[in-house]
């Protein structure tokens, strides 16, 4: 990490564990978020892998997909269809302040942490749920991706050439990225309300509801006129000029949003009666007679390139940018000036450049602290803080219910002793998931006061 990137205070989720139980990404953007903030995240994964651990682009075979998503995590591999992998898993969640969750409804209740379980064992455990399309109405149950909902709440009807008829998807997986941002936003609104006396118990969004929720102008538009939104490219749907235009070399962003902005982008351009003209007096005029203003603006961008009229515009106060590749972006004095690119040890990667959280706390940068785990690299860390004795981390390995990146001590011994002993195991396994739940429920009592 950098420097000026490492927080001299504790975080303001410090402390706060959270058991994520989500896969691909928004429940796992959730926890990142989370993660930055300073809570201690235990992802929780099949001996499979989360699927977003097969998704391409790959760097020397690690998908790029995981390590963008899942910074400042640690991992544990954990056979949940067993019984006694459910009981490990019981046992993390009541020692938690937050479970996080995508699955399909009922999953949850398969894997025995639903929420009745959670009311009656864990009752201080604040349950965050993402789905697909709520977590009510007829699709309730209905397998759902980032691309489904685009099309599905609208937002593929807004992005494309002006006109519509073009629809096209958000260059990212925005429906995922929202869904886990605002369940971010829940799971702290939730630790926040219980800190003053309020005891949230879940907390709940979805990616339609999401997308839904940021169609912002474009949705109360049709609400209160019933006028349908079409693109409109580049444009802004109610500003002019405001949005991308042509110059001698690249296109560059203009966004003169006020009456004051629009008359100095017409003198920096030397375009003095432009602001008197009727059709450009207002910003209505302007916006009725987009494509006659467009002309006249690019008829003198196009003299220079792309970089002079940024700096110009800039310095007359009119809001403009440059229309960046990804190259173009990490090149970028501003960008570099708010060090979003962090380094962090990766031990397949070596030294790895990462983008850190958005966020800075009292002026500080949020930090990337780890990397993207692999799969099970901290199980037998994490049983170790739960309480589960050495014996019983060695015999759920060799059992095959938990999964450890690093090789157990004896390794070639607990192979042997697992061909021998399997069948005996699998028969003893109810008896052992209790024994460790009554194990743990022990060690509580003992720690009541």
């Amino acid at each position: 990490m950098t420097p000026s990137a490492m927080s001299a205070s504790p975080l303001p989720l410090a402390g706060v564990r959270v058991i994520d139980l989500s896969r691909a990404l928004s429940g796992p953007f959730c926890t990142t978020l989370l993660a930055d903030l300073g809570a201690d995240v235990v992802k929780v994964e099949t001996p499979g892998g989360d699927m977003i651990r097969t998704w391409g682009p790959y760097d020397h075979g690690v998908s790029l997909f995981h390590v963008a998503t899942n910074r400042n995590k640690r991992s544990v591999a954990l056979d949940t269809r067993s019984e006694e992998g459910r009981a490990v898993l019981r046992r993390m969640v009541q020692d938690a302040d937050v479970l996080v969750e995508n699955f399909r409804t009922g999953v949850l209740e398969k894997i025995g942490v639903g929420p009745d379980w959670l009311a009656e064992h864990a009752p201080g455990v604040l349950l965050a749920s993402i789905r697909g399309f709520g977590s009510v109405g007829p699709l309730k149950s209905a397998p759902c991706f980032d691309q489904v909902v685009q099309g599905m709440g609208g937002l593929m009807s807004l992005t494309g050439e002006p006109g519509g008829g073009g629809e096209m998807r958000v260059g990212i997986p925005i429906a995922d990225l929202t869904s886990g941002m605002f369940a971010a936003l829940g799971v702290a609104a939730g630790l926040a309300g219980r800190a003053r006396g309020s005891r949230p118990h879940r907390v709940e969004t979805s990616l339609l509801e999401s997308v839904l929720g940021i169609l912002n102008l474009q949705a109360q538009g049709y609400l209160s006129t019933g006028v349908i939104p079409r693109s409109v490219g580049n444009d802004h749907p109610a500003i002019s000029p405001y949005g991308m235009f042509r110059t001698a070399d690249r296109p560059v962003n203009i966004a003169a949003g006020t009456q004051r902005q629009f008359e100095q982008l017409c003198t920096m351009l030397g375009l003095d009666e432009l602001p008197s003209d009727e059709r450009f007096l207002d910003a209505a005029g302007r916006l009725a007679h987009r494509q006659e203003l467009r002309a006249e603006l690019e008829r003198e961008l196009t003299r220079e390139p792309a970089a002079a009229w940024v700096a110009k515009l800039r310095a007359y106060g009119v809001p403009a940018g440059p229309v960046h590749d990804m190259a173009g972006v990490m090149a970028d004095e501003q960008v570099q000036a708010v060090e979003m690119v962090s380094t962090v040890e990766h031990p397949d990667l070596g030294t790895t450049p990462v983008l850190r959280g958005p966020l800075r706390v009292d002026g500080t940068p949020t930090a990337v602290s780890r990397p993207a785990p692999r799969l099970g690299e901290h199980s037998r860390e994490i049983m170790r803080e739960t309480g589960i004795s050495e014996r019983d981390i060695d015999r759920l390995i060799a059992g095959g219910v938990l999964l450890t990146a690093e090789p157990a001590a004896n390794a070639t011994e607990a192979t042997t002793s697992t061909e021998a002993t399997n069948a005996a195991e699998s028969s003893k396994a109810a008896d052992a998931s209790n024994a460790i739940e009554a194990t743990h429920a022990s060690s509580a009592r003992e720690a009541t006061p």
